[in-house]
Parts: structure tokens; sequence; C-alpha cells
């Protein structure tokens, strides 16, 4: 059961003793908190601000890790000119996001100074 006061606090099924997690009664509006493992429900006791951020960004992400231009099991390019130091080679791979449209976007990583850029033709796309 929650205590009042500032800090928030868990409640805990009287049931099951699970941990019981926020839920809005749209019917009654009023806050719920509810047990995801029974039916059981009570009903907030203190006022409290709740809130569910559905909202997320998603944008192309390359996550380069140190040392990623001597990694042996990524594939390498001999062709692709660096924009940072002229470089030829490159190691590259796949966008690793999730979306429900996804094209490819290769990134690629000079082998020389580690510098990370995508493909022109993805960058064309946008």
């Amino acid at each position: 059961m929650a205590t009042g006061g500032s800090n928030p606090s868990l409640n805990f099924c009287a049931e099951c003793n699970n941990l019981l997690y926020p839920e809005v009664d749209r019917s009654n509006h009023v806050l719920l908190y509810s047990c995801r493992n029974c039916n059981y429900r009570e009903e907030a006791r203190e006022n409290v601000v709740f809130r569910n951020d559905l909202k997320s960004v998603s944008k192309e992400q390359p996550g380069v890790i140190d040392s990623i231009r001597t990694d042996p099991t990524l594939p390498r390019r001999h062709d692709h000119i660096c924009p940072e130091c002229g470089h030829s080679e490159s190691v590259y791979f796949q966008d690793q996001s999730k979306r429900i449209q996804n094209r490819m976007i290769l990134f690629y990583v000079c082998t020389n100074c580690e510098a990370c850029y995508m493909d022109e033709l993805a960058t064309d796309q946008r």
C-alpha cells in the first residue's frame, strides 16, 4: 500500500503481493493501481500525476563501438571515400532501428579516422 507524502512509493497487491501498476479508469475518471497477475485493483489514495507517454523518437543512430574499424566480422569496402579524410577503406553495417516502414540504411566507419557517415543514397531519399 502506498504512503502519502512527496516521495513516490511502490504499491503492492493485497492478494498476491506483486507490484501494482497505475491504470486510468476513464469511465469513473480515477487513477487505479492494478495487479498484472490477478484482478486486484485499488483506487489511488493520494493525489498523484500519472503520465502515460507513448511518444518515442526513432531515428537513424549508428551505435558505433570502440575499435569498430578493426572488427573482423564487419564487411569492408575499398571504394567508399571518407568525407572527413578522403581515405577509401571503410567498414559498414545496417541501421538497427525498428520501424514499420524500414528502408535499409548503411552506416560507414572510416578505417583511418573512424568518422561515421551514412550511405549517400539514404541521405538523398530523405
